[in-house]
């Protein structure tokens, strides 16, 4: 029966790899029958037995797909982690009613997730970010057959191929072709010395601690002074609107004739608007 087909326990594959290939490939292939069977169960009493059996009868193919995504150079065993995160939602989402074999229906999620685990870790700053830009990131990587700088020939039968313009092929090639440099190279006695962007880029005003320092400073400050406004009239808190807080600021005499006060009387609101103030910016 083929619920007594796969009573395999397969270790993580970063543990060994070598042995982790060789237990999979042992694991027997399903035939149609036996995958429908499972897949009924699992889609209509969510049978988490059919689910493990299904996922394990494919991991071969897993390692399968991760092989041919060996230039980028990642792990094979964090490809097949990735691919084995995919093949675990394609089966979750497996209907046999489709009369498809999981196998072509799990590819698509396979390779979405080992695609997006290379883009998020081929380089520390993301070369393809679109949807378009991804599909040009791998297509062109399969295009290109050689090392070295493709020419004018080549470019314009990849742009034609990918139905892209020249001289977008051209900077995704650029892309490809960088290399990633440490910001701080180690040094060592024997070697000649080498300038690392450290030495040139560092800004000691810029330390991280210091920063948040002045960060958390500014804001307290903020909400002591909106807290301090809050406590004032609404006749002081205008007057030192429109004398401190806009531009042009409003000259005593304005002030004096909005309110019907003189121009001293004015001066002295002010003067006792900002001790409050300074007085609430301190104990707030």
């Amino acid at each position: 029966m083929a619920s007594q087909l796969l009573p395999y326990e397969i270790s993580a594959p970063g543990a060994n790899l070598d042995a982790y290939i060789r237990a999979v490939n042992a694991i027997p292939v399903l035939s149609a029958e036996e995958e429908r069977s499972l897949g009924l169960r699992l889609y209509e009493d969510s049978d988490v037995d059919a689910a493990r059996q299904l996922v394990m009868a494919h991991l071969r193919f897993v390692v399968f797909v991760a092989r041919s995504y060996s230039g980028y150079g990642l792990s094979e065993a964090d490809l097949i982690q990735e691919g084995n995160v995919g093949l675990m939602k394609a089966v979750k989402r497996f209907n046999p009613e489709f009369q498809v074999r999981l196998v072509s229906f799990a590819v698509h999620w396979i390779k979405a997730e080992m695609h997006e685990f290379i883009l998020r870790n081929w380089r520390i700053v993301r070369l393809a970010t679109t949807k378009a830009q991804r599909k040009l990131f791998f297509n062109l990587r399969s295009a290109k057959k050689r090392l070295g700088w493709m020419g004018n020939q080549e470019v314009e039968q990849v742009a034609s191929a990918l139905g892209v313009k020249p001289e977008v092929v051209r900077q995704m090639e650029g892309r490809l072709a960088s290399q990633d440099q440490c910001f701080d190279l180690p040094m060592k006695e024997d070697e000649d010395l080498i300038a690392a962007p450290e030495q040139y880029l560092s800004y000691h005003d810029d330390d991280p601690a210091e920063i948040l320092e002045r960060l958390d400073s500014r804001t307290d400050e903020q909400n002591r002074l909106r807290d301090a406004f809050s406590h004032l009239d609404p006749r002081a808190f205008d007057i030192l609107s429109q004398r401190w807080l806009q531009e042009p600021k409003a000259t005593l005499h304005e002030l004096a004739g909005q309110y019907g006060i003189s121009a001293e009387r004015v001066r002295q609101l002010e003067q006792n608007a900002l001790k409050k103030l300074r007085l609430g910016v301190q104990t707030g």
